[in-house]
């Protein structure tokens, strides 16, 4: 071979390699924005509110009998996703629902979605991650956008385990003034005690070695966590723009020793858990009494007024959020649910210069279950931070949810909460 041709052959593998390198690179560490979907929607783009027709690219498919039965949703799922979920324990992620905020990702493929207002009105949900969440597991940044911890949400988390994965993006903390000399906080705390999460935190043990469940974004990498302003086809304030990977939240967890079990003392996750019951038919009524059911958290702010509406034929509530219907943006499918619970607790407001608010979720109260088509007036209690929130009927009866995804609603006690039948 010429030496003209060995130099231009020398220079073309050099160059196969860098370009192999660099491909490397970036599909392991730069991650594509959503493998969910392959193109970016359009702003003006719609979508669709019916279950069962949206996109699901991305999405793990599992086949064989489904004989496993989720604790948390008491749903049936195949061995293999059992032998997934079983190595794990409970994710929680915190979701905004500011108007900016939608279509969030992920809620749709949360085992349970807790909401209430996280300030001025605004929701904030929590999403329970365990079994459903696995058929997503090959999309990154599946859940979001993921905002600041609050502390009834801590109290709520905790019915997890001693030590839950808590996902958020900071949280309310000791405020005090700025020093204008210096640029620092100076002078005492302006944070109400009781609304210090990020003190609370510290203090549960979920930032200690082997017990770090706290998943704070400021904590994470880019592969766990990253911000996309653009992701669901229009710009957005930094704050809304956090979306986090569950595969990769639980591989964070797994680092640290926490998998299904507390690696420094072997302790199960599940050890004291206490699921609910999940013996209900999944069977429509044949005279339902709650086909539609509405309520506002706060009545000055109908952009979180939420409607629930009964479908027969899919025995699912399908949920408009204020005045559009609820999509969740991975599947442009309507978010839909088989159970809701309304749980109406002591609200407490404006406790400090913050703004920031309590909701007594530990204690007892009053509320509603619906759930094939029908309503149950209900009482609820929990008796302490770790305790399980147990739901009862009128008579004392524990109450039974149909298998599925359970949507707890946390209200204030003064909220007017509507439902009506089939007319």
């Amino acid at each position: 071979m010429s030496p003209k041709l060995l130099k231009l052959s020398f220079y073309l593998g050099i160059s196969l390699i860098i370009f192999g390198i660099s491909y490397y690179l970036f599909s392991s560490f730069l991650p594509a924005s959503s493998l969910l979907t392959t193109d970016k929607k359009p702003k003006d783009s719609t979508v669709t509110p019916t279950p069962g027709t949206g996109k699901k690219t991305g999405y793990l498919v599992f086949s064989g009998p489904k004989t496993e039965v989720c604790p948390l949703n008491g749903e049936k799922f195949t061995k293999e996703e059992k032998d997934i979920w079983s190595v794990r324990r409970p994710l929680m992620v915190m979701i905004e629902n500011h108007e900016d905020a939608r279509p969030q990702s992920g809620l749709q493929n949360a085992d349970i979605v807790y909401e209430a207002v996280a300030e001025g009105g605004i929701t904030r949900f929590m999403g329970v991650y365990y079994c459903n969440a696995v058929k997503g597991a090959a999309s990154k940044y599946d859940v979001g956008p993921v905002r600041s911890a609050r502390t009834y949400y801590l109290d709520l988390a905790s019915e997890y385990s001693d030590y839950p994965l808590y996902t958020h993006v900071g949280g309310a903390n000791c405020s005090a003034p700025m020093d204008p000399a210096t640029g620092r906080q100076a002078g005492p705390c302006t944070t109400n005690k009781k609304a210090l999460a990020i003190e609370q935190i510290s203090d549960y043990g979920w930032n200690n070695k082997g017990t770090w469940g706290d998943l704070s974004q400021f904590s994470l990498s880019y592969k766990a966590c990253r911000r996309e302003p653009d992701r669901t086809g229009k710009e957005v304030a930094t704050e809304h723009s956090m979306y986090c990977s569950t595969t990769e939240l639980w591989n964070v967890a797994a680092g640290r020793g926490l998998t299904n079990e507390t690696v420094i003392n072997k302790k199960a996750w599940d050890k004291n858990y206490r699921p609910w019951v999940f013996t209900q038919k999944n069977e429509a009524a044949s005279s339902p009494s709650a086909t539609k059911i509405s309520f506002d958290f706060w009545s000055s702010q109908k952009g979180y007024s939420v409607v629930w509406t009964y479908n027969k034929n899919t025995n699912l509530y399908l949920r408009e959020n204020g005045g559009a219907p609820h999509v969740d943006f991975n599947t442009e499918e309507a978010l839909a649910t088989k159970n809701i619970i309304v749980q109406n607790v002591k609200e407490t407001r404006s406790i400090d210069e913050h703004g920031h608010n309590l909701y007594a979720v530990i204690g007892t109260g009053t509320g509603y279950l619906f759930q094939n088509g029908n309503v149950t007036e209900i009482i609820w209690s929990k008796a302490s931070r770790t305790s399980r929130t147990i739901y009862k009927d009128k008579t004392g009866k524990e109450v039974s949810f149909v298998p599925g995804q359970v949507w707890v609603e946390i209200l204030p006690l003064d909220s007017k909460v509507t439902y009506e039948g089939l007319q």
